[in-house]
């Protein structure tokens, strides 16, 4: 039939699983099925995600859960990542700057669109270099704390 889409031409369902550093809180949520995201999943990442030190919650980009969904395909992992930072409060952020060199004043936390993580069974070489070949925003690579910055903004690394 013309003009009719076939079954694989839908885009498969998208899911992400998440374990807090901080908090302990888990979750494992389905955030997009047929090409569309679920606001009620939205909404749950959202408050996962939250600045654990202030309570704030804020919209995360869905660019930036695309990015970590297609970063766990491309790493071929089971865990769920590993946050340890999501969102971040301005307050949080400027008490962070102020503590330490390597937090930017206009950091992407700020706006829902960076985030620090790790998995269990990936090495944090090995998910910085997945997330170097996706080149699709900034890299960061801490591997001291062993976590891996990654967020929606221009291709960079660090």
């Amino acid at each position: 039939m013309v003009g009719r889409v076939g079954w694989a031409d839908v885009p498969a369902a998208r899911m992400l699983s998440f374990k807090h550093t901080h908090t302990g809180e888990r979750l494992s949520v389905t955030y997009q099925e047929h090409g569309s995201n679920l606001p009620d999943a939205l909404e749950a990442i959202d408050r996962v995600l939250r600045d654990f030190r202030t309570g704030e919650v804020h919209p995360i980009e869905p660019a930036l859960l695309d990015l970590l969904h297609d970063l766990a395909h491309a790493t071929g992992t089971s865990s769920p990542f590993h946050v340890i930072s999501g969102y971040r409060s301005s307050a949080t952020n400027e008490m962070l700057r102020l503590r330490s060199g390597g937090v930017a004043r206009a950091s992407m936390h700020l706006f829902g669109r960076a985030i620090d993580v790790r998995l269990a069974d990936v090495d944090c070489q090995a998910l910085r270099d997945a997330a170097l070949d996706l080149a699709r925003g900034g890299v960061g690579y801490y591997p001291g704390p062993a976590f891996v910055h990654v967020d929606t903004g221009r291709v960079r690394r660090w």
